[in-house]
C-alpha cells in the first residue's frame, strides 16, 4: 500500500459494532455510530449499519452531506451543536440535531418550514464536563419553547461526559438525566422520547450497571473503532483492538547518539527542555526517520511494534529509536493507534486510506456538495 497509510478492516469494525449493539440491546439501549473520526467515510459508515447500529451521527454536516450522497438513507443524527449559518444544510441533510440554543434551534424551524420538513431535536443538558448542554433548571423552558417553534419535533434529551474535562458517566449523573427525562419528556403511544446517555465512556457505567434509569441510547465511535472504552483506553472483552493500523516509510536510517548537543530552546512545537536540561544519555541508537508527522497523525497516540519506542515527531518528520534493528530505508513500519491519532490520520490528505473486507470496493471519497434545500 502507499505510505503513509491507513489500513482499516472493515469485518472487524463490523464485528465491534456487532458485539456492542448485542450487549447494550439487552438493556434496551441503541446505538448510534458516530462518524467523525474517519470523515464520514461510506465504507466505515456502511460496516457499522451491518454491524446493527440504527442510526449515524457525525459533529460535521459535510459528512453527513457525504453519507448521503453515497446513498447511505438510514438516520442521521447531527452529534455537534448546528451553526446558525448552516441550518438549512443541516434541515435539509440530518433528521436529528443535538442542540443547547433556543436561537439555534429557531432558525431551523425556519428552515424546515421552507423546506416543507420535519427536523428532529434533542437538547443536551450539561451534567459536569462542562463542554455543551443547558443548566438543569434552564431545562424545562427551553423544552417548552422548543415544542411551540413549527416542524420541530422535540425527541428527547442527551448528555456528553469525558470529552472536555473527563467527568465519568456514573449512577449520580445518569440517575440526573433519567429524572430530567421523567419530568420532561415524557413518552407518548406514538413516539417514544430518545435520552442518549453520551459516547464510548458510559460502556463501564453500562457494563457494571444492572439498571439504566430512562438511557435508551448511546453514541459509539472509539469504541467500535478502537475495541478500547475511553475512560482508561482498556480493551473491551471480545472486541478487536487492530481493526485500524497506520503504515510509515523509514527515510532514515542511522546510529546516531541519543542526547543532542549545542544550547537548548524550544522546539519547533514548543516543547521546552525539562528544567533546561538535556534528555538522558543512552549512547548511540539505531534511530530511524519516517515520512510522517504532527501534520499527519497524533504522535503521542501511536504505539509502535515491540523493541521500537517514538521519540519525537516535527511535522513531517517521525523520530523512532528502532532498538537493536537497524530498518531499511524504504522500509514501512505499522503502528497501532489510539482515537486522537487515526482522527487525524483520517482527516490528513497525506495518508492514505486502504479497506480491507465486505464494503471495501465502495468508492472511497465523493464529491461532497450541499444538499439542496428551500432558498
Amino acid at each position: 500500500m502507499s505510505a503513509p497509510g491507513l489500513e482499516i478492516d472493515l469485518d472487524k469494525i463490523e464485528h465491534n459494532a456487532s458485539v456492542l449493539v448485542r450487549r447494550l440491546n439487552v438493556g434496551g439501549i441503541s446505538v448510534t455510530g458516530v462518524t467523525k473520526a474517519f470523515s464520514g467515510a461510506p465504507q466505515i459508515a456502511r460496516a457499522m449499519l451491518r454491524g446493527g447500529v440504527t442510526s449515524l451521527g457525525d459533529s460535521r454536516v459535510e459528512n453527513i452531506e457525504l453519507m448521503r450522497q453515497s446513498g447511505i438513507r438510514t438516520q442521521m443524527m447531527l452529534i455537534r451543536s448546528p451553526m446558525m449559518s448552516q441550518a438549512g444544510r443541516v434541515v435539509a441533510s440530518a433528521d436529528i440535531s443535538l442542540n443547547t440554543e433556543i436561537d439555534v434551534v429557531s432558525a431551523l424551524s425556519v428552515e424546515a418550514v421552507k423546506a416543507r420538513k420535519t427536523h428532529g431535536v434533542l437538547l443536551m443538558v450539561e451534567l459536569g464536563d462542562l463542554r455543551e448542554g443547558i443548566m438543569t433548571d434552564d431545562v424545562e423552558k427551553t423544552v417548552l419553547a422548543v415544542r411551540q417553534l413549527p416542524n420541530i419535533t422535540f425527541m428527547g434529551l442527551g448528555s456528553n461526559l469525558a470529552c472536555r474535562n473527563g467527568v465519568s458517566p456514573d449512577n449520580r449523573n445518569m440517575a440526573e438525566l433519567s429524572a430530567l427525562a421523567n419530568r420532561f419528556a415524557a413518552s407518548s403511544s406514538s413516539n417514544q422520547p430518545i435520552i442518549s446517555g453520551g459516547n464510548s465512556s458510559n460502556l463501564n457505567w453500562v457494563f457494571r450497571c444492572g439498571s439504566f434509569g430512562r438511557i435508551n441510547n448511546l453514541r459509539l465511535g472509539e469504541a467500535i473503532l478502537m475495541g478500547r472504552e475511553a475512560l482508561n483506553r482498556k480493551p473491551i472483552q471480545g472486541l478487536h483492538t487492530d481493526a485500524i493500523s497506520l503504515i510509515a516509510e523509514v527515510i532514515e536510517s542511522k546510529s546516531k547518539p541519543s542526547k543532542p548537543w549545542g544550547t537548548l530552546a524550544q522546539s519547533a512545537f514548543d516543547n521546552a527542555p525539562k528544567n533546561g536540561s538535556y534528555p538522558p544519555d543512552h549512547g548511540n541508537i539505531n534511530q530511524a526517520i519516517l515520512a510522517i508527522g504532527r501534520q499527519d497523525t497524533d504522535p503521542d497516540g501511536l504505539l509502535p511494534p515491540v523493541g521500537f519506542d517514538v521519540l519525537g515527531a516535527s511535522s513531517d518528520h517521525l523520530v523512532l529509536n528502532a532498538g537493536h534493528k537497524q530498518l531499511s530505508v524504504g522500509s514501512n513500519v505499522s503502528f497501532q493507534l489510539n482515537y486522537s491519532a487515526f482522527l487525524r490520520a483520517m482527516t490528513s490528505p497525506h495518508v492514505a486510506k486502504t479497506f480491507n473486507g465486505e464494503g471495501a470496493d465502495a468508492p472511497a471519497n465523493c464529491e461532497v456538495r450541499p444538499l439542496p434545500h428551500a432558498a
